[in-house]
């Protein structure tokens, strides 16, 4: 990359929550393996967010290449309307075969945000085939489901980046976020609330939408198990739906395969995404049970009614059998748990710092919540400097590495997140 591509990106090209008058810094990347970005100068970056949780393979893995240069050579894209395709069929018995038990029709598409939207149609869908109209959906406060229009609608209206755009979207009801922490022991007078607000409010909410365990743009929240188990009793007994949006925390970045694990609960429609594909691609996917999928089909419309142009694209799901084949061993297990404890071990000290108001970790994912919120063109350019790349937003310093990263490569990551902390200019006064 020269000078003069650089100059273009600040004039011409808009970057995800950036402003166009007042960007951001870019680092020009051009080259990446491994747990390592590779800039224009020569420098290399340990990576320290997976490219916001979906390369969980690290970089320029030469199983998942191989896998998608066998496949472009054959196609690298076919419409799916009337076509069905090989590696669509090894992806959708993969999935059938590693999420709960039931959810066997898939639903192919081309990312998180549009994983959530179809999980929504397919809610408020099933309910009108049922001749029953149900037009709300229950979400969590303090949630993120996505940037497209019906995922602004399910993420908290006041507390996110979404608020400026509440007035023109869809109206929705909000639980309260969860207060109980993931470690802490649950109190029984933590389910009062949730047992009132069904009570009286479910009679037209077609399904419940949250995040299992980590809630995270809402402010990377590490909640208790119950609360899953909870919501799914009351969704039984109230004929409500229950959307698990696992576009995060799906292939075992908490510690589990899924989120939902944790609770040992089934949802009725599971949303997947980023690490589908290894972050090789973009690509996502909708589970659901046969007889929401039946009572779909068999309705006045006569099928779901949603196709992306992309969806279930060749080499998208050649990159996610590749990585889901990557998965299979169950060394992932393995890594998350090492990473989980150098996490616990280096980061968990920097509670007692005055700059510091918590440190969460689960899996693995390493929370350092600031008591100030950081200014990120600052502390981006320090973290670069020192040879790291890592992502904060608001008052948040978080980790999410990529599975394969070493242990000398992670424990730099967490010191340069402990000496971060000690250079005032990262951080805007309060």
């Amino acid at each position: 990359m020269q000078n003069d591509d650089l100059d273009f990106d600040k004039r011409h090209i808009w970057h995800p929550y950036t402003s166009m008058t007042h960007p951001l810094p870019t680092y020009p990347v051009v080259s990446a393996d491994g747990y390592e970005l590779t800039l224009r100068d020569g420098r290399r970056l340990i990576d320290g967010m997976s490219s916001w949780w979906a390369a969980i393979h690290g970089y320029n893995h030469p199983m998942i290449n191989q896998a998608m240069n066998a496949q472009i050579s054959r196609m690298s894209h076919v419409m799916f309307g009337g076509i069905i395709h090989p590696p669509a069929v090894e992806l959708c018995r993969r999935l059938v075969s590693t999420t709960p038990a039931g959810l066997e029709c898939v639903f192919l598409a081309d990312s998180g945000s549009v994983a959530v939207e179809i999980a929504i149609k397919m809610a408020l869908q099933y309910w009108q085939a049922r001749g029953n109209p149900r037009y709300e959906i229950l979400a969590l406060r303090q949630g993120y489901h996505g940037d497209t229009y019906g995922a602004m609608a399910v993420g908290d209206p006041e507390n996110s980046m979404h608020s400026i755009y509440r007035n023109y979207l869809p109206s929705n009801r909000f639980l309260n976020a969860p207060t109980r922490r993931f470690e802490e022991n649950w109190e029984k007078g933590d389910e009062t609330s949730f047992f009132q607000f069904f009570s009286e409010h479910h009679i037209n909410i077609a399904a419940v939408i949250l995040e299992p365990i980590v809630q995270g743009v809402g402010g990377m929240r590490f909640y208790h198990p119950e609360y899953l188990r909870l919501i799914r009793m009351l969704c039984d007994e109230y004929e409500i739906l229950f959307i698990a949006d696992e576009i995060a925390t799906g292939f075992g970045r908490t510690g589990k395969w899924l989120a939902c694990n944790h609770a040992n609960i089934t949802p009725d429609i599971l949303c997947l995404g980023k690490a589908l594909t290894g972050g090789m691609m973009t690509l996502s996917a909708t589970l659901t049970f046969r007889h929401i999928a039946d009572m779909i089909s068999n309705s006045k419309a006569g099928c779901f009614m949603h196709g992306p142009t992309f969806m279930a694209n060749p080499l998208a799901c050649a990159a996610a059998n590749a990585s889901l084949s990557l998965l299979e061993n169950n060394s992932w297990c393995q890594c998350v748990e090492k990473i989980s404890t150098h996490l616990n071990s280096g980061l968990r000290p920097l509670v007692s710092h005055p700059k510091v108001r918590d440190v969460r970790v689960l899996g693995a994912i390493g929370v350092v919540e600031i008591v100030q919120p950081v200014n990120v063109s600052q502390i981006q350019h320090w973290f670069v400097k020192h040879g790291v790349w890592i992502r904060p937003f608001r008052n948040l310093i978080y980790l999410i590495p990529p599975y394969i990263i070493s242990e000398e490569a992670l424990m730099t990551l967490i010191d340069v997140v402990s000496t971060s902390l000690d250079q005032p200019e990262n951080f805007i006064s309060s």
